[in-house]
């Protein structure tokens, strides 16, 4: 039996909002953008990993009654959620890049385990660590 994850999800507060960052700011691409009713299922796809996709979502029904919505609202906007992980030939030179198009961050790169890397939220608060693929030694 084949198995593997293909999306894994986060919760945004907007979803137009969250899919001009990825995309225009971070470079990501649209993979999948289709509504049922009140409910929209937006994933995103780095370009260098077509079979993994990164879910857009926000916070309710059909999963969430508003009480918790909210709560998981106010959690993602204080950054309390786990970090996500962009992994980049060079720290630097992306971090630049990325600054450039508007991205801010939260930590400059700094040299740290072997590696650098450099820290950013996405505008609905979900922390991101840039870090510098370790080369083969």
């Amino acid at each position: 039996m084949n198995q593997g994850v293909e999306v894994v999800g986060l919760y945004v507060r907007d979803q137009d909002e969250a899919l001009a960052f990825y995309v225009e700011k971070l470079g990501f691409r649209v993979h999948t953008d289709v509504g049922n009713g009140g409910y929209r299922w937006l994933t995103v796809q780095h370009p260098d990993q077509p079979s993994f996709q990164l879910g857009l979502f926000l916070p309710g029904p059909p999963v969430h009654d508003e009480a918790t919505a909210q709560a998981l609202r106010a959690l993602v906007a204080k950054g309390a959620m786990p970090p996500l992980v962009l992994v980049v030939d060079n720290c630097r030179a992306a971090h630049d890049r990325m600054s450039a198009r508007g991205v801010e961050f939260t930590q400059e790169p700094v040299d740290r385990y072997g590696s650098v890397d450099a820290g950013f939220r996405d505008p609905s608060g979900n922390g991101w660590k840039l870090i510098e693929a370790r080369r083969s030694t």
